[in-house]
């Protein structure tokens, strides 16, 4: 799962990394949470890119009820064209995410301990997501996003089992151009990214409040400041995992 993130590497490298064409200058975000805007790159149908911010959290163009409707903010890499939810997605509105980094909570039987998790090389990667527009009855429109997620990679799977899908640079033309790449040759991209891609530093409790949203919170911490032992790991209970299950897909 990928409930928080940050992009904090400055604009004009991030458009430098993912070659689109607007000049948008945004500020840093060291905790960006579900329903907050989202950075993403889309490509036109002429082959542009172009940067854009949608509201975390899918919502298809059929829903009629926001209220009543899950939060989709993951969509689940292997099963992600079979849904409803994302199926329109997959084929027409597929773009990346541009990230610093990310946090995941490790559990242990005392509870879960933060870590922030960011490429090995680098300042900035790409997470392959889904956008949609949805409509209101009154005639206003919100673009929505939606990260897809995968089964962990080796040095993921000791923090949690599933994490975001990390494109690489010279696949992302691929997953962008829905006008001439189809749905099945895109998904041959959802994999796990190498093990040795990512590292991962425990950090404090600050960022489970998402009114914290500075550099501190992504500062590392000693083992005596670690709110849990590493050495033991427990498995999500069963209403954490149908929690997450209802973070990833629809019901229908």
């Amino acid at each position: 799962m990928c409930g928080r993130l940050a992009l904090t590497t400055p604009p004009d490298a991030v458009r430098s990394f993912f070659d689109y064409v607007d000049q948008p200058n945004f500020p840093p975000r060291y905790n960006i949470a579900p329903t907050q805007p989202l950075a993403i790159v889309r490509q036109t149908l002429d082959g542009t890119r172009r940067f854009h911010l949608v509201r975390w959290g899918l919502m298809p163009p059929w829903v009629k009820d926001p209220a009543s409707f899950t939060l989709l903010i993951n969509a689940r890499a292997e099963t992600a064209s079979q849904k409803p939810s994302f199926r329109n997605a997959m084929r027409h509105h597929r773009c990346l995410v541009p990230a610093s980094g990310f946090y995941e909570w490790r559990r242990t039987p005392e509870g879960k301990q933060p870590f922030w998790i960011r490429p090995a090389k680098g300042d900035v990667m790409g997470f392959a997501g889904l956008w949609e527009t949805w409509s209101d009855p009154d005639g206003g429109d919100i673009d929505t996003g939606a990260i897809l997620t995968i089964q962990s990679n080796r040095m993921m799977s000791a923090i949690h089992h599933r994490m975001p899908v990390i494109l690489k640079r010279e696949d992302f033309g691929t997953w962008l151009d829905v006008a001439n790449v189809d749905r099945r040759e895109a998904e041959k991209l959802l994999q796990p990214v190498e093990d040795d891609f990512l590292v991962a530093t425990p950090v404090s409790n600050r960022v489970n409040k998402v009114v914290n949203d500075d550099a501190d919170v992504q500062r590392e911490i000693s083992p005596e400041e670690m709110s849990v032992p590493l050495k033991k790991v427990a498995k999500p209970s069963a209403a954490e995992k149908s929690q997450e299950d209802k973070n990833q897909l629809d019901l229908f």
